[in-house]
């Protein structure tokens, strides 16, 4: 039991000098990577830049204990901040204690929806969110984010909760960009596209090894950082007006209590749900594309435990709101990391640097932080996404491109509420038009195929339907009607077999359905039999009066039914495809 909530448990009993070898050497190069990511991250959350490391050293911890994924990263997100700034915007102002006490509150909740979905297994809801949804919601948001992040690029203020509205406030703003800002955020921004995507091939040709050029392109963000920190400096650029971090606390994280005002709580309720289950679909899909690569497992409740247990230490340590990481995670995972206790080494490091480091940030440019934002969440937009549905679904583009748009046009909130929703209505629609064919038999076998798809014998006076779902309140009714078509379009037709093979489960609803169907059928001179039930299915229905009272017969399998109701073979028909 204590193995099952507490993993490290298990992985520490094999713990070896090898493995914490590669552990301290990845913990080393995340650390790096996460100093100015941290920071970023707490700035796009409208929170002073130090939430962000203290966000990145307890929940770290908390998460190696119980987390079930050996190269996972936690931390802010871009996403997550970004939710962070919408919901807290809307009850406290950016910069006040309020606005501050609001995001430990929100951190708060998030830590208990998660711990308390963990402790109950409910993991498997985030199934009912849909992929294409959340990769259309990532991608708007990651639009969003890049431009929020324009202003501090061009040095003005150009504030904003939709796309449009930055858009207008940017170009009002146009006369009195910060040349010197400009500068510095344009050529930030085109140096860590180019450490992203051009770096480690020109290292390579210059003579050094692949791993050596990639551990110098996960430190390119940081060589960012102290060349516009040293320029500012020596420029003095402050003075010329452009933005800088300024001082920030040289210390361990604090104790902090979130604020638990009813009113408070009632407000952030929704944007906790909305954050716990955003952050918890995008951390579980990183971990398990991450262990499949090694061949291990996770576990989606413990995960959500472990999660929680994380956002509880954010809110109490000054941080906001957490959850596994994209590339940090995978730069963790690359850099050689085989246990949760890279992440708690790089807890460590972090909190070395929150002691030691952070007078040397006093002069970061605030556009270099946006730089490093900017490129972060460019790499997350995945407009093809709308192409792909497009060919394979219109009903899935449909989904896709209003979660877009609404996010794009309305905010975060709306975004990520209407994804859900029409994710649980695409669900709930696909599932309430069950797929059922009408089958015949194949000649010189003992199968049964569509008769729209193949050459199949058929007989005018039996209807055979796959039934190719399992059956319940919501789609009952579609199957019924179906029939009721079907059995009067000839009036040759004497027997209707449904084939249960892929029915799984039939509830109340749909067992009343069944009934009406039979007293119907009973009423037209049509017998109504069932072939291939499972048995559980057939454990269920032998509770009830159903088969007692049904006019036709339960078969074994539908090549039975097939040879017991049709009567010679004169009356059967080829059945050419059309």
């Amino acid at each position: 039991m204590l193995r099952r909530y507490f993993p490290i448990l298990s992985w520490g009993r094999v713990y070896t000098r090898q493995t914490l070898a590669n552990d301290l050497l990845a913990a080393a190069i995340v650390t790096v990577m996460l100093i100015p990511q941290s920071l970023a991250y707490a700035m796009l959350a409208g929170l002073p830049p130090e939430a962000g490391i203290y966000a990145s050293i307890l929940p770290i911890i908390l998460y190696a204990a119980l987390g079930t994924s050996r190269a996972l990263a936690v931390g802010p997100v871009a996403v997550v901040s970004l939710l962070t700034a919408s919901a807290v915007g809307q009850v406290a102002a950016q910069g006040t204690a309020g606005y501050v006490a609001a995001a430990l509150t929100l951190a708060l909740l998030s830590g208990l929806m998660l711990l308390a979905m963990g402790l109950l297994r409910l993991g498997f809801l985030a199934n009912f969110l849909s992929h294409p949804v959340i990769a259309g919601f990532i991608s708007a948001s990651g639009l969003l984010i890049a431009a929020g992040q324009l202003q501090h690029l061009l040095g003005v203020s150009a504030g904003g909760q939709t796309l449009p509205q930055i858009v207008m406030a940017l170009i009002a703003q146009l006369g009195r960009i910060n040349p010197a800002t400009l500068v510095i955020g344009v050529a930030a921004t085109g140096f860590l596209f180019w450490v992203r995507k051009g770096m480690r091939p020109a290292l390579r040709r210059l003579g050094l090894s692949d791993s050596a050029a990639g551990i110098a392109q996960k430190a390119g963000p940081v060589a960012a950082v102290i060349v516009t920190t040293l320029a500012v400096w020596g420029l003095g650029l402050q003075d010329r007006g452009v933005s800088i971090v300024g001082a920030v606390p040289q210390s361990l994280p604090p104790l902090t209590l979130p604020a638990l005002s009813p009113d408070l709580l009632g407000a952030l309720l929704v944007p906790a749900l909305l954050i716990s289950v955003i952050g918890f679909v995008e951390s579980v899909s990183v971990a398990q594309t991450l262990a499949a690569k090694r061949r291990e497992r996770i576990d989606p409740d413990q995960e959500l435990i472990a999660l929680g247990a994380a956002n509880l230490g954010a809110a109490f340590t000054g941080g906001l709101p957490v959850t596994g990481g994209f590339s940090r995670s995978v730069v963790n995972f690359d850099a050689g990391a085989e246990t949760p206790a890279a992440g708690a080494f790089t807890a460590m490091g972090l909190a070395v640097a929150a002691v030691a480091l952070t007078p040397l940030i006093y002069f970061l440019p605030t556009a270099t932080l946006a730089a490093t934002i900017i490129v972060a969440v460019l790499s997350l937009v995945d407009l093809s996404i709308l192409g792909r549905t497009w060919r394979y679904s219109r009903a899935d583009f449909a989904a896709v491109a209003a979660t877009i748009a609404l996010t794009l046009g309305v905010g975060v909130e709306a975004g990520v509420a209407s994804g859900v929703l029409i994710s649980l209505l695409l669900h709930l629609y696909k599932t309430s038009r069950p797929h059922v064919a009408e089958v015949g038999l194949v000649p010189g076998t003992q199968h049964f195929r569509n008769i729209n798809r193949h050459e199949v014998l058929t007989d005018p006076a039996i209807v055979t339907l796959r039934v190719d779902e399992s059956l319940f309140f919501v789609n009952a009714r579609y199957l019924e009607d179906l029939i009721q078509r079907r059995v009067t379009e000839g009036s040759a037709i004497r027997h209707v077999v449904l084939m249960f093979s892929a029915v799984n489960a039939v509830d109340f609803s749909a067992l009343e359905s069944l009934e009406a169907v039979n007293e119907r059928l009973r009423d037209m001179g049509v017998s109504l039999h069932l072939s291939e039930v499972k048995g559980p299915v057939m454990d269920r229905l032998r509770a009830t009066h159903f088969l007692r009272d049904l006019t036709g017969q339960v078969f074994l399998s539908q090549f039975d039914a097939w040879q017991a109701l049709h009567q010679t073979p004169r009356n059967l028909t080829l059945r050419a495809l059309p």
